[in-house]
């Protein structure tokens, strides 16, 4: 990459979005973990692994019994999106090798917070869109961790997997210096103009989630090491990773203008039978914003994972 395009990329991206947050935050590495408070004893833990340009309140709605520990990753070179806590450095925070804003990052990421932060046993990790190639990346690494956790997989970039050709119609043309430019075209539009395209029937939360999505990352040279590691994943990812996932579901929307739906299927397809593979009627990739009646609950859990 050019440097001039590099000096380009590298300018700073003002953080545009945060909600509330009751409990601690963790730095890792260029990332970060967050664990929220929970007022009943906790029954479940949930890891929420975001998608590509969205934050970790993407889950916290889903997720709001007071029995459920949440915890919430940050991808590398993301802002953390919390209003009122101050991040700490934890003690068992290793350094990470790869390279930041890639899969291979963000799946340390999850693994040092797999390892060291749930308090219950019966634990289930949900990545949405690149969340869920993050979560397979992980269990590829250290595929002894997830032996009893379960996985759900929504909307997710998957191995052999393709981006819509919609989407991919747009990229192809954009060089690395066009992208300062094309982002600042995109936040100066009314969402209305590419929203319902790509983002499918709008709901209050849609909306207050998808309005900010090119403030996410920490700067643009992220954004393109994002899109550029995941087509890269995609191809180079064989389906044989998915041997180490012993339980879970890949949540299928109904209708998906990101990624691309026909080959996402033939990718779960490929998957040994204890993963399930649910064709939800969403109308767009964000299956849970759209409804959270799709979403497995946990009495689905296998037994080998409730003991």
């Amino acid at each position: 990459m050019k440097a001039s395009h590099i000096r380009k990329l590298i300018k700073p991206i003002d953080s545009a979005y945060s909600e509330m947050f009751s409990g601690r935050v963790y730095r890792v590495g260029e990332g970060a973990v967050s664990v929220r408070n929970h007022s009943g004893e906790a029954e479940h833990t949930v890891i929420g692994v975001h998608g590509f340009l969205e934050n970790h309140c993407y889950f916290t709605q889903t997720y709001d019994a007071p029995t459920t520990e949440l915890i919430l990753l940050t991808c590398s070179n993301y802002h953390i999106p919390v209003n009122g806590v101050t991040p700490e450095t934890p003690e068992w925070e290793v350094p990470i090798k790869h390279l930041e804003g890639t899969i291979e990052y963000d799946a340390c990421i999850l693994n040092q917070a797999l390892t060291n932060l749930p308090s219950t046993r019966n634990v289930r990790i949900h990545g949405h869109s690149r969340g869920g190639a993050v979560i397979l990346e992980a269990i590829k690494q250290r595929p002894e961790l997830y032996e009893d956790a379960e996985v759900v997989l929504e909307a997710p970039a998957l191995p052999q997997g393709k981006i819509h050709p919609l989407v991919s119609t747009i990229l192809e043309p954009v060089s690395h210096g066009m992208w300062p430019w094309l982002i600042r075209l995109i936040n100066s539009a009314p969402s209305s103009t590419y929203g319902q395209t790509f983002f499918g029937k709008m709901n209050p939360r849609k909306k207050q989630l998808l309005s900010k999505l090119f403030y996410a990352t920490r700067d643009h040279l992220t954004i393109v090491r994002n899109i550029e590691n995941l087509l890269e994943w995609m191809s180079r990812t064989h389906t044989d990773i998915y041997r180490h996932v012993r339980h879970g579901t890949f949540l299928i929307p109904g209708v998906d203008h990101i990624l691309d739906r026909p080959a996402m299927l033939a990718s779960a397809r490929q998957s040994p039978t204890t993963m399930r593979i649910i064709e939800t009627q969403a109308p767009s990739h964000f299956v849970t914003l759209d409804s959270k009646e799709w979403l497995p609950g946990f009495e689905s859990l296998p037994a080998a994972a409730q003991n």
